[in-house]
């Protein structure tokens, strides 16, 4: 006789199933195969107990395999079966499907979600003029918005972001509330009513009249400075084709030859500036948005808009599309001559580069924006959501079909390195140029945003800040400190005081060779145990007998070379 009963099942995953839209796909799922049961976020990931007919539970677990939010990533599922009784139809624990709340006692495993660009379904919402949130610079909900930016601490549950300080409305609690709706479960979840709001101000923190989008657009078009306030920190806008302002930021900045990122609104704009690739349009176009370094379109007419001192003497450009509301605002705004629907901006292309002076980190606080940018800025864009995690923009560059990283931060950091193997606690602090921070927990080998050059205090503070706040987020405990052979790198310093202030009982510490962890580095991002013939061409490097290295040739390993 077939069996009709019921059976429950445990289902254990873990991945990228935090802050991604995982729970309410879940939720939606089961409700559709007339299951029962519960999901919760614990420190591992999420835990499911799921109640039914097998073939319903087997169906559950394909789609839940193959058909997961886009922004989400599966990297383990474990199934165990709870009970099997062919009587027991008419005996189910559960009536229905819940969501409960998240389990936050052991150690935290689960990936951290970094930032998404703006769906295709809030940009929608953006600019219709019917809806609720029209041109609400924080419109978001479970596929785009603000993550790992806005996180004090896992799991990924409001009370532990930036946006505590924002009661949800009645309204928006009920789109959170509804299993049916995008924003189920979305923890930034806002409206012009409870959600955060923007300030137009001048250097001196006093507020400027007027809508603060249309007139900062207005700023931009007499050709002044305007710093923004997006995800991560602040970016220093300067409207693109005007080649005295460019030149002003530039003297201001203190950043005299280095090429500036650009913005445009769409991915037709970014075609007339650059040669696009399969590739590039893809990378461009994906939702983590990096600026995408690119060949120019040298016998295009529109390149002759862009200010020379942009990318003065170099062949190619530093793209980027719109990743946030407010982006998408300074270029469409209908105030402003905009129109979403038609693709036409307000500007043919914006200077978008970092909110510091040269060397510095990025600034993220409105006080700290102003204290040391107001020497720079006309205008300062500001909003009263805490950014808690500072985190650059990434940036790539294309080879035929491969994506390589110049800058790996937002939209990617923290996402992990997967290892072969499971590793003891690992802190690894960096070298001394282009820093950037890894913690290894189990197989994850988690890399922090862009640091930048540890030359100066408030870069060194950064460091630290970054460290402190990996270490707290994952709640790891280093059995193992790697730090770089060379005695004067300030990350080297810092990483000698953290393990001279501990228990050296209870912790080991090993210098690595500068040109071995490039090489080890590769080997780990491909899985490959070597060995290998690998070249590390960085430039110099403290070597094994005291001296200065330059570019080596190594038989490497990840634990030896020659």
């Amino acid at each position: 006789m077939p069996d009709n009963g019921n059976m429950m099942e445990c289902i254990e995953v873990t991945g990228m199933v935090q802050g991604v839209g995982f729970r309410p796909f879940v939720y939606n799922l089961a409700k559709t195969g007339s299951l029962g049961g519960y999901i919760t976020n614990t420190p591992k990931g999420v835990t499911i107990e799921i109640e039914g007919k097998k073939e319903a539970i087997d169906k559950f677990v394909k789609d839940l395999m193959f058909k997961p939010p886009s922004l989400s990533k599966i990297v383990s599922l474990e199934r165990s079966v709870i009970r099997h009784d062919p009587e027991a139809e008419n005996k189910k624990i559960y009536r229905d499907f819940e969501i409960r709340e998240s389990v936050r006692d052991g150690h935290p495993e689960t990936l951290i979600p970094p930032e998404a660009c703006t769906c295709e379904e809030c940009k929608s919402e953006l600019f219709d003029t019917k809806d609720r949130r029209y041109l609400y610079p924080f419109i978001n909900c479970t596929n785009c918005g603000p993550r790992f930016t806005i996180m004090k601490e896992l799991p990924y549950d409001r009370p532990f972001t930036t946006m505590a300080d924002f009661t949800r409305c009645p309204s928006c609690l009920s789109e959170y509330t509804d299993p049916g709706n995008r924003r189920f479960h979305a923890q930034p979840n806002a409206c012009p009513v409870c959600g955060p709001r923007l300030e137009l101000v001048n250097g001196c923190g006093k507020s400027i009249n007027g809508d603060p989008v249309v007139t900062a657009i207005d700023y931009l078009r007499q050709g002044k400075i305007v710093a923004i306030k997006g995800l991560g920190g602040f970016h220093l806008a300067v409207d693109g084709t005007n080649n005295e302002a460019v030149k002003r930021l530039r003297r201001k900045k203190s950043r005299e030859e280095k090429p500036l990122a650009l913005m445009v609104g769409s991915l037709s704009e970014a075609k007339k500036l650059v040669l696009m690739g399969l590739t590039e349009e893809r990378i461009l176009n994906s939702f983590e948005r990096p600026i995408v370094l690119a060949s120019r379109c040298e016998n295009n007419r529109d390149i002759q808009y862009i200010a020379d001192s942009v990318a003065p003497g170099i062949g190619y450009l530093g793209i980027m599309l719109p990743y946030t509301p407010l982006h998408y605002l300074l270029f469409y705004h209908p105030e402003a001559g905009g129109s979403f629907k038609s693709d036409i901006t307000a500007f043919h292309a914006l200077v978008m580069t970092s909110g510091n002076k040269s060397e510095e980190p990025v600034c993220k606080d409105n006080d700290e924006a102003l204290e040391r940018l107001g020497n720079i800025a006309d205008a300062f864009l500001l909003h009263n959501r805490d950014i808690f995690v500072r985190c650059d923009d990434s940036v790539v560059r294309c080879y035929d079909t491969e994506v390589s990283f110049i800058r790996r931060s937002r939209g990617f950091a923290p996402s992990p390195v997967f290892l072969p193997d499971r590793a003891i606690p690992v802190l690894a602090f960096g070298g001394e140029l282009k820093n950037t921070l890894c913690i290894v927990n189990g197989n994850n080998a988690f890399m922090s945003q862009h640091i930048g050059d540890l030359e100066n205090i408030p870069t060194l503070g950064f460091f630290h800040e970054a460290a402190t706040h990996f270490m707290k987020i994952l709640d790891l405990r280093p059995h193992l400190f790697a730090y770089d052979l060379h005695p004067d790198y300030l990350s080297t310093k810092y990483a000698k005081k953290m393990i001279g202030d501990l228990d050296e009982m209870h912790y080991g510490a090993v210098g690595v060779h500068h040109h071995h962890a490039h090489i080890a580095g590769v080997l780990a991002e491909h899985g490959n145990s070597g060995p290998v013939i690998g070249l590390s061409m960085d430039g110099s490097g403290y070597g094994k007998d005291g001296t200065v290295w330059g570019g080596e040739i190594l038989i490497c390993t990840p634990h030896s070379f020659t």
